[in-house]
Order: C-alpha cells, then structure tokens, then sequence
C-alpha cells in the first residue's frame, strides 16, 4: 500500500504531538522530517527534501474527521450522448 510505513509513523508518533495539533507534519519512510504551519510549506519543502520519493504531509488532529462525499448522479439517455 502505497505510504505504508509513512501513515504508520503518523500513527504511532501522534499521541507525542498534543502541542503540534492543527499543524502539518511532513512524513518520509520512518522519519518524521518537520512540522509546518501551513500545507503549502509543507508540500514545498517534502519536494525539495525528497525530490520524487514517496512522502506524507498530514494535519494533525486529535480525532480524525470524517468527511463526508456526496455525488448526485442524474441518468443521462444514451441518444444525447
């Protein structure tokens, strides 16, 4: 699975992060390279660390939210396609 190791480094570092909530953190393998402020740092910098490497950038929250995605699909006929 695609960012295995990078989610399960999330996991396990999160209840030490209390002081870091509503931050982003940037993941690479096992190691947990810095803490941002804002998603768009966070994303530059992972770039500029790890070039084309897989790497994690996750705010951090408490509880994770569940989001919810609704797509209203509306049956087109075949003869206006």
């Amino acid at each position: 699975m695609a960012l295995e190791k990078e989610l399960e480094t999330y996991s396990s570092k999160l209840p030490e992060w209390k002081d870091h909530v509503g931050k982003f953190v940037l993941i690479h393998g096992n190691e947990v390279a810095d803490f941002f402020s804002t998603y768009e740092d966070a994303i530059k910098s992972g770039y500029q660390r790890f070039k084309m490497e897989p790497f994690l950038v996750k705010q951090i929250h408490t509880k994770e939210p569940v989001l919810f995605i609704s797509r209203c699909i509306t049956p087109t006929p075949i003869s206006s396609l």
